[in-house]
């Protein structure tokens, strides 16, 4: 026997099976594998150290390596409970033997489960419906969602969804259906919500601003611009669904706006300011839909009349004040421009003028009522004394 334990090959043997045992031991303790949990924020949350027999030994837990951990209590059976738990209680979570050996980790991910989302639905053309929203309350987690629209009859429409941007398109729905209804299922690990609402389609059309508006002068016609402009590129459907076109205009630095309307793609206005810049903007809106909306007005472009090079001055554009005050606030449109009224010094006479006129006769219409008041007062007087005079008199006898 000592010559066999002492050869080579008995040696590799009993090192091949000390080491096949040491490995199984191991893996005894080591083969849970670490994995997600996921806890509710402001609540209670367990973890286990593993299975099987690593609950019949006792335990120390740690959180990233280090043994300070969040308020908790450890259970007879080697179980964490995380009490009252915050965004701090959030890491990886390991549990060792009273040997210093591994047993198990836990990586801890906190949050809430989805609540209702606010949603908001736009419709750029009639083969197309965006909707977008957010969430009514943070859930700290990764969100999945899942969204459909649905007109009159049973079958939904998948809305396919840009999860990072918090979007979905339909393309295209079933616009002349009356109503619709539109619902999204936010879920994650925690839980899931549906949120619904319903959507009238005619009502939500609103074509994107016209593009490439523009503002030219007209040769020999000092107070004419010609403005043109683009259908919205999103717009496809120019002859199936025309539009109808909203441009109003003002001397740059004036307070108010002219209105002009068109069917067609170019407008031209006959009473702009002659020698003075000019901005100009165009919106539109549905012909046939008369429940759609007014898309945005296009951007600020600016344009000037013609002017004969031989006879105009160069212009100023800074305005006095008094002639087109400048207005940061939101203005109003009218329906055709209003003449600027250029103050003068002696409208303020006049006014006082008028005043004291007025007061005048004012106080004297009341001296009159006064007068006449005072002589009735005295006729009824005497007509009493006359009247007691005669009853005395009657009285008295003959």
């Amino acid at each position: 026997m000592p010559g066999l334990l002492s050869s080579p090959g008995s040696l590799t043997v009993i090192w091949f099976l000390s080491w096949s045992l040491c490995l199984s031991g191991a893996q005894i303790w080591t083969n849970e594998v670490s994995d997600v949990q996921y806890g509710r924020l402001d609540s209670n949350v367990t973890l286990a150290c593993g299975k099987s027999q690593i609950n019949r030994i006792p335990v120390v837990w740690h959180l990233d390596d280090s043994p300070a951990l969040p308020w908790h209590e450890v259970t007879s059976d080697g179980s964490l409970v995380l009490l009252h738990v915050n965004l701090s209680a959030q890491g990886n979570y390991s549990c060792y033997n009273n040997q210093g050996l591994l047993l198990h980790s836990i990586k801890l991910r906190l949050g809430y489960p989805p609540g209702l989302l606010i949603i908001s639905c736009q419709v750029p053309n009639h083969a197309h419906v965006h909707c977008s929203w957010v969430e009514s309350m943070k859930t700290f987690l990764p969100v999945e969602y899942n969204a459909s629209l649905r007109g009159t009859g049973p079958e939904w429409q998948p809305c396919l969804v840009d999860a990072i941007h918090k979007y979905c398109d339909v393309k295209p729905p079933s616009f002349w259906q009356t109503i619709h209804t539109f619902k999204i299922t936010a879920t994650n690990a925690l839980g899931s919500e549906t949120t619904s609402t319903r959507l009238k389609l005619d009502k939500l059309l609103k074509p994107d601003p016209p593009e490439s508006v523009s503002v030219n002068e007209v040769e020999g016609y000092p107070q004419r611009l010609i403005i043109s402009w683009n259908f919205p590129s999103s717009w496809p459907q120019h002859n199936a669904f025309p539009l109808v076109f909203h441009i109003r205009y003002r001397p740059h630095g004036s307070l108010y706006w002219s209105e002009v309307y068109s069917e067609e793609s170019l407008a031209v206005i006959f009473d702009a300011l002659a020698g003075h810049l000019h901005q100009v903007q165009v919106r539109a809106r549905d012909e046939l839909d008369a429940e759609s909306q007014w898309s945005d007005w296009s951007p600020l472009h600016y344009g000037r009349p013609w002017e004969d090079p031989a006879t105009s001055e160069p212009p100023e554009d800074n305005f006095p004040d008094y002639f087109f005050p400048f207005n940061t606030k939101p203005e109003t449109s009218t329906s055709k421009s209003h003449k600027p009224v250029v103050p003068d010094d002696s409208n303020l006479g006049l006014v006082i003028l008028l005043v004291l006129f007025a007061v005048v006769i004012i106080a004297t219409v009341l001296s009159l009522i006064f007068v006449v008041w005072v002589r009735q007062r005295r006729r009824e007087h005497v007509t009493k004394q006359e009247l007691t005079s005669m009853v005395k008199m009657k009285s008295m006898p003959v």
